[in-house]
C-alpha cells in the first residue's frame, strides 16, 4: 500500500526539526525549545516510523540507538592519510619550530590557527550529499576500522549536516572524547555494578567506541568535536584554516570554542599558559595545544615530512600519567580519624612535579586496583589534585610481591580501627586521645555548641598543640596565665580572659558535655536523649548496645560508635580527668512520658530580659518538649520577650497559648 504524501512530507520535516534541535543542543549549546518539547517531536516521529518502517532511514534521529551486534570491525582504507603531529615538549622547541616555518614561508610573523589537543579517539566522518555515512577510526593512519554504527549514537555528530551549499563528499576529521563528568558517572555505576573502572577519559572513550554492540556505545557519555578535513568533492573550501572551522560549524558540527588565531610565536606561548591555568576547569581533559600555520597555501608549501606535516605542531603540557615502582604502604591518620593508605613510590615527574606518594584511598580500592608492594603502577597527577594509583602494570609483576594487609590498630595511637557496614572508610577510635586527632577533638570540645570556651579559637589550639602545653581537652583545665602570656599574640588581659572563660564553661549540661566529646554521629539531639534516657556519663559509659539501641536517636551504628568510644580506655580516662578538673552539671531526672511537657511544642520569640533563649531552649528540650523555629497550629506554646514580632501576631491567630516570662518560669520550675 502505497504512503501518503503527507505522512512522507510529515516525516522528513520532523527530521529535518530534530536534527536542527540536535545541533543547536550538541553543536552550539543553544537549546531553543525545552526537552518535552523535543521529545515529543521524537515520539511523533518515532510513531510514523513504526507504523511506515519502510520509511527508516539511516540519517534518521531515531537511529541513534544502536543496531545490532557486529561479528568485528571492518577495514577502512582512508583516501587522505590520517597523519599524526610533531610534538613540542617545551618553549625552544616551540621556537624552533616557529623559526622553520618563517624559513619556508618567508614571512616574519607567522599567523596560527590554535585550539587544544583533545585527550580522546581520532576519527573519521564521511557525509556524501550531506548524510552520514561511514566513519572510521584513525588506525595506523593508513588504515582503520569501521566504526559507524557506533559513531552513529554519538549526539553531537550530525547525521545530517545543514545548511547551504553542502558538498557532494565531505570528510570531517575530528577526536572522539569522553567529558569528565560522564566518565565519572560510568566509573560510578560501574563500580557499583562490581564491573571493571575505566583509568582515565581516554580509555573509556576508545574502549566504548569499539564496542561490537552499538547499544552499549549508545549508553557511554561520548561527544566529539571536529579539527579538519580530509576529502572535499562538490565544494572548495575555505583559504584558512580557521575559516574552515567556522565552515564545518555551519554545517553543524561541533568546534572547539577554545580556538583561537594568534600572530607570531610569542602570543603561541601566551596561549599555552593561558590554557595550562584553565585546563581544570575545562569540562574534558586535554593533554596539549595543537598549532597550525592558518594559510592553506602556506601549508601546503611547507608540505609533509613522514607521517606528520611540516605546518602543524602539538605542544605537549606535562605527562598527568607516568609509571614507577610501589615500594611500600603506609597508613595515614586523618583529624577525623579516617585511616588512609599511602603508597610510597619511586620517585617520578609526574605533570612537571617529582612525586615519591599517592594516595590509595581506602582498602576497597586497593582490593579493587589488586595492587601489591612491588608492583608497577601507573600514576596520575592532574593540576592541584593529590596523587593517585590508577592502575597496575600485571605485565611487569615481578615474581616477589608483598599482599597489602590493613592495620587492625591506629598507627598513631593504637587504639581500635573500626569500620561501619556498607562503608569503605576505616577510623581510629582514639578520639581524644589519638595524637593524629588532637587539634580537631579540642576545637571541637571548645565549640560554642559543646563547652563554649570563648577565647579559645582554633590557631590559638594549634598553638597549644605545637607548643605541647595540652595534648587532651583535660590538659586546657590545667594552663596557667603566664603560659598563655608566653604564647604568640597572646598578651596578659587575654590570657586572664581565657583562663576565667575555662572556668566559667566548668558549669555546663550533660547534653553538652556529651557532645563536646566528639563521638562519632553522636550530635546535639542525640547528646540530649542520652543525657533524658541514661541521666549520668557514668551510665553511658557502662551502657551496652541493648540500652543504647532502646533509646530514640540512637541505633545500631550509633550505638556501636559510642561503646567503640568509651572501650578505649585513654577516652575513659580523659573524660574521668575533665570531672575531675570541677567539669559539673545538674543532676539530671529521667524523662518519662507522663512529665508535663514531654512531647509539647514550643516557639521562642522577642527579647528575653531573666535568661538567653539558648537558656530557654535547654531547660524545654531538658524536660522533654520540642522546639521549633515557626509557629503552626502543632504549637503548643510560644514564649514571647520583648519586640516580639509577625510569630506573636501568627500564634493569637491560631489559638496557640502566649507566655511571658514569668509564665514560662511557673511552668518550668526556673527560679
Amino acid at each position: 500500500m502505497k504512503i501518503p504524501q503527507k505522512i512522507i512530507d510529515c516525516c522528513q520535516q520532523l527530521r529535518q526539526q530534530i536534527n536542527y534541535h540536535n545541533i543547536q543542543y550538541y553543536t552550539y549549546d543553544a537549546p531553543e525549545i525545552p526537552d518535552s518539547e523535543y521529545d515529543k517531536l521524537l515520539r511523533e516521529l518515532q510513531g510514523i516510523e513504526s507504523s511506515h518502517p519502510e520509511l527508516i532511514s539511516v540519517d534518521s534521529p531515531t537511529q541513534r540507538v544502536g543496531a545490532a551486534p557486529l561479528k568485528s570491525f571492518s577495514e577502512v582504507v582512508h583516501e587522505m592519510p590520517m597523519l599524526s603531529l610533531a610534538n613540542a615538549m617545551n618553549e625552544e622547541e616551540m621556537v624552533d619550530f616557529d623559526r622553520k616555518v618563517k624559513d619556508v614561508v618567508g614571512d616574519e610573523l607567522v599567523e596560527y590557527a590554535a585550539e587544544p589537543k583533545l585527550d580522546g579517539l581520532a576519527i573519521s566522518l564521511r557525509y556524501e550529499n550531506g548524510v552520514l555515512v561511514r566513519a572510521a577510526t584513525r588506525g595506523d593512519g593508513a588504515v582503520g576500522e569501521d566504526v559507524t554504527q557506533n559513531v552513529r549514537t554519538i549526539n553531537s555528530v550530525p547525521l545530517h549536516l545543514i545548511g547551504d551549499d553542502i558538498p557532494e563528499v565531505l570528510e570531517v576529521r575530528g577526536e572522539v572524547f569522553m567529558p569528565l563528568q560522564g566518565f565519572h558517572r560510568l566509573n560510578k555505576a560501574n563500580q557499583d555494578a562490581g564491573i571493571k573502572v575505566f583509568a582515565n577519559p581516554r580509555n573509556a572513550a576508545a574502549g566504548s567506541l569499539r564496542q561490537l554492540d552499538p547499544k552499549i556505545a549508545a549508553d557511554r557519555p561520548l561527544e566529539m568535536i571536529s579539527y579538519g578535513m580530509g576529502v572535499v568533492a562538490g565544494a572548495q573550501p575555505p583559504s584558512t584554516y580557521s575559516e574552515t572551522i567556522n565552515w564545518l560549524q555551519d554545517f553543524g558540527m561541533r568546534v572547539s570554542p577554545e580556538r583561537k588565531v594568534l600572530s607570531g610565536v610569542d602570543e603561541c606561548i601566551k596561549y599555552y599558559h593561558m590554557l595550562a591555568d584553565k585546563r581544570e576547569q575545562l569540562p574534558y581533559e586535554i593533554d596539549g595545544i595543537v598549532f597550525k600555520v592558518n594559510d592553506v597555501n602556506k601549508q601546503q608549501k611547507l608540505g609533509f615530512v613522514s607521517r606528520a606535516p611540516r605546518w602543524a605542531i602539538a605542544q605537549k603540557f606535562p605527562a598527568q600519567e607516568v609509571m614507577t615502582e610501589l615500594q611500600a604502604v603506609e597508613f595515614q591518620v586523618g583529624r577525623t580519624g579516617a585511616i588512609t593508605p599511602v603508597a610510597r613510590l619511586k620517585p617520578v615527574e609526574v605533570a612537571g612535579v617529582v612525586v615519591s606518594n599517592a594516595t590509595l584511598h581506602n582498602m576497597d580500592e586497593i582490593e579493587r586496583l589488586g595492587v601489591r608492594v612491588g608492583d608497577t603502577v601507573i600514576i596520575r597527577r592532574a593540576g592541584d589534585v593529590i596523587p593517585k594509583v590508577v592502575s597496575v602494570v600485571l605485565s611487569l609483576r615481578p615474581k616477589k610481591t608483598s599482599v597489602i594487609k590493613f592495620p587492625v590498630h591506629c598507627p598513631v595511637c593504637g587504639s581500635d580501627l573500626i569500620q561501619q557496614e556498607g562503608q569503605a572508610i576505616v577510623r581510629c577510635s582514639g578520639g581524644l586521645f589519638c595524637q593524629a586527632q588532637r587539634k580537631e577533638s579540642i576545637k571541637h570540645f571548645a565549640s560554642r555548641k559543646a563547652m563554649n570556651i570563648d577565647g579559645l579559637g582554633d590557631k590559638l589550639v594549634d598553638q597549644l598543640v605545637d607548643e605541647k602545653l595540652v595534648s587532651d581537652p583535660s590538659d586546657l583545665f590545667k594552663l596557667t596565665s603566664e603560659q598563655l602570656s608566653s604564647l604568640e599574640r597572646m598578651g596578659k588581659k587575654s590570657a586572664d580572659n581565657l583562663i576565667e572563660a575555662l572556668d566559667k564553661c566548668k558549669e555546663t549540661s550533660l547534653a553538652k558535655f556529651i557532645y563536646s566529646l566528639g563521638i562519632r554521629e553522636v550530635g546535639e539531639a542525640t547528646s540530649r536523649a542520652l543525657m533524658q534516657n541514661l541521666c549520668s556519663i557514668e551510665n553511658l559509659i557502662n551502657a551496652d548496645s541493648e540500652t543504647l539501641e532502646a533509646i530514640a536517636d540512637v541505633g545500631p551504628v550509633v550505638a556501636e560508635n559510642i561503646i567503640s568510644f568509651f572501650r578505649q580506655k585513654h577516652n575513659s580516662e580523659i573524660v574521668a580527668n575533665l570531672v575531675k578538673a570541677g567539669i559539673h552539671w545538674p543532676a539530671v531526672q529521667k524523662q518519662s512520658d507522663a512529665d508535663e511537657l514531654a512531647g509539647q511544642t514550643f516557639v521562642i520569640t522577642g527579647t528575653l530580659s531573666l535568661m538567653s533563649r539558648t537558656d530557654a531552649k535547654e531547660k524545654l528540650q531538658s524536660l522533654g518538649a520540642k522546639v521549633s523555629g515557626s509557629v503552626s497550629s502543632k504549637t503548643d506554646f510560644l514564649l514571647a520577650g520583648e519586640k516580639a514580632g509577625s510569630k506573636l501576631e501568627k500564634a493569637r491567630t491560631l489559638g496557640v497559648t502566649v507566655l511571658t516570662e514569668d509564665d514560662f518560669i511557673k511552668l518550668t520550675g526556673l527560679s
